[in-house]
């Protein structure tokens, strides 16, 4: 491949390093989401069932214009810990957009779309952490 195109193979591009700091980072992402009123925001801690990634941060809103402030703003507040996401799918639609880190997986779902793919249910066997804002569930 020559040097001035990038790849769009993870295997080329990105070297995953399984990483302690990965469900941290997810978690600091929850809380990002949760300052622009995302709702039922779950971390699932994959390392014990996949290689693919460490885990999953599941979070909701209400309408396309708050998934797209949650999105902006997790990318944001992850930008200045030096995290940019590999790559980032369902911007267009915003009924289900995702933030791919390598190491963990940001997924924010319109609340009604979120009930019909039950990607807690999928993963059910993954240990799980609620975050909630300073003001409780």
């Amino acid at each position: 491949m020559p040097s001035n195109m990038s790849s769009t193979d993870p295997s080329e591009s990105v070297t995953r390093k399984p990483s302690t700091d990965a469900l941290e980072l997810a978690r600091e992402a929850g809380r990002l989401a949760l300052e622009k009123k995302a709702s039922d925001v779950v971390l699932l801690d994959l390392r014990e069932l996949t290689s693919v990634c460490d885990a999953f941060l599941v979070a909701s809103a209400d309408s396309e214009p708050q998934i797209k402030a949650v999105v902006e703003h997790v990318k944001k507040g992850l930008q200045t810990r030096g995290q940019t996401p590999w790559h980032i799918e369902g911007l267009e639609n915003r009924r289900w957009v995702v933030l791919d880190y390598v190491d963990f997986v940001v997924h924010v779902f319109r609340k009604d779309t979120r009930e019909v793919y039950l990607l807690e249910r999928l993963w059910g066997d993954a240990p799980r952490e609620v975050l909630d804002g300073p003001d409780g569930p």
